[in-house]
């Protein structure tokens, strides 16, 4: 099945929010729902899942395994937990969340047990998250890249990754923008909000619709139905080569997310 390039996030959403936010993106006509196990909440989105009436076959899942899981005797067993939480035989979508702190797996040994996890019909696909550049080379020499379905990292108007988005277009992997509208600060940017007044849009809606034009997947997240609505609606936003030029201007490198045990960044 192929992802849907707009997903519902459920990063920080916990027990009966998690629970709530799915649903309702289920009844607008979300069909990409990303989790992960160190999120807490893989039990509370297969329920929603399940409780919806929406068709399996009709729905993308996605998880992703925790560093604590990526050695090759851990990462099967754990991704099995994770289907039992989600009320799934199979997720579409497995994902190395961060890479060993320090290296103290090898990462040979994690992605050639993921890719046996998935030849083990536990995930119809594999990838990554968190990789830069030479991670992402390193697990494309493992497995090769037609193997590694998206690299799952941090995008948005004002971290823009020249450098990881060249190499990935080179190896022809697929990226999946996470923070897409940084923590809610594209809301307030009166560059963004002109390009959106151009177009009747909100300035959320004008972010995401820039990351899908770049050929990104987005998952933004939000416990407001209102939200979870416009964020959908970013599909029908076409912007032209003057509202892309106008974000494409915004980067400064910004993180905002770096954990401790983050790797070498680009």
């Amino acid at each position: 099945m192929k992802m849907p390039r707009l997903g519902l996030g459920t990063f920080r959403l916990k027990g009966e929010q998690a629970l709530a936010s799915v649903r309702m993106g289920l009844e607008l006509g979300y069909r990409h729902l990303d989790t992960a196990q160190i999120y807490d909440n893989e039990a509370e989105v297969g329920q929603a899942l399940a409780e919806s009436g929406v068709a399996r076959s009709d729905v993308f899942v996605t998880t992703k395994i925790w560093t604590e899981h990526l050695a090759a005797d851990k990462l099967a067993a754990s991704l099995k937990e994770s289907l039992r939480k989600l009320r799934l035989e199979q997720v579409d979508l497995t994902l190395i969340h961060w890479p060993s702190p320090d290296g103290a797996t090898p990462l040979a040994d994690t992605m050639q047990a993921l890719l046996a996890a998935r030849e083990a019909g536990l995930s119809a696909a594999i990838g990554v998250s968190n990789f830069p550049v030479a991670l992402m080379r390193e697990a494309a020499q493992v497995v090769g890249a037609d193997n590694i379905a998206t690299n799952q990292v941090e995008l948005h108007p004002y971290l823009q990754s020249p450098a990881l988005r060249a190499a990935a277009r080179e190896l022809g992997v697929h990226l999946t923008a996470y923070m897409p509208l940084a923590y809610g600060k594209v809301i307030d940017d009166p560059a963004i909000q002109a390009v959106g007044a151009r177009h009747g849009a909100t300035a959320a809606q004008v972010s995401l619709a820039w990351l899908m034009a770049k050929g990104y997947a987005v998952i933004p997240s939000s416990t407001r139905r209102e939200n979870l609505a416009a964020n959908l609606k970013a599909r029908e936003l076409v912007l032209d080569a003057g509202d892309i030029a106008a974000l494409d201007a915004l980067d400064r490198g910004e993180r905002l997310v770096s954990p401790d045990f983050a790797p070498q960044w680009d």
